[in-house]
């Protein structure tokens, strides 16, 4: 069963190097257990979605230049998100903010190939409806 993800919410990326957080802004002015709760267009990166330490795929700019310099040799860079898709599925029976919320079993793609998914939602709540 799907949770719900509020803010603090620790995410992964399967081109980054380290967790990265959720944060949920004030403009959706809902709540879960007392925690700002999250919608699928809370996607945006450096406001919603943070860096995932360092980033190792050289479909990302500055790994490729990073990695060329040294000869071949993998030089992960540090991670800035791109991301321009909303989270999907997102839940299709309750909105956060007008749009459907964030479920632990969303997904959203960063342009650098990296596939970003909830590692820990940040709630107990058992299941979505």
């Amino acid at each position: 069963m799907a949770k719900p993800v509020v803010m603090g919410a620790m995410l992964k990326c399967s081109q980054g190097l380290a967790p990265g957080t959720m944060i949920v802004t004030p403009e959706n002015c809902v709540t879960m257990e007392k925690v700002p709760a999250a919608n699928i267009m809370d996607n945006i990166p450096m406001k919603n979605i943070m860096p995932f330490g360092m980033c190792k795929t050289q479909s990302n700019p500055m790994v490729a230049a990073a990695t060329s310099a040294a000869l071949g040799v993998l030089t992960p860079m540090p991670c800035i998100p791109v991301v321009a898709a909303p989270w999907t599925p997102g839940c299709s029976t309750v909105t956060v903010g007008g749009q459907p919320a964030l479920t632990d079993d969303c997904t959203c793609t960063c342009n650098w190939s990296g596939t970003i998914e909830v590692v820990n939602a940040g709630t107990t709540k058992e299941d979505m409806p």
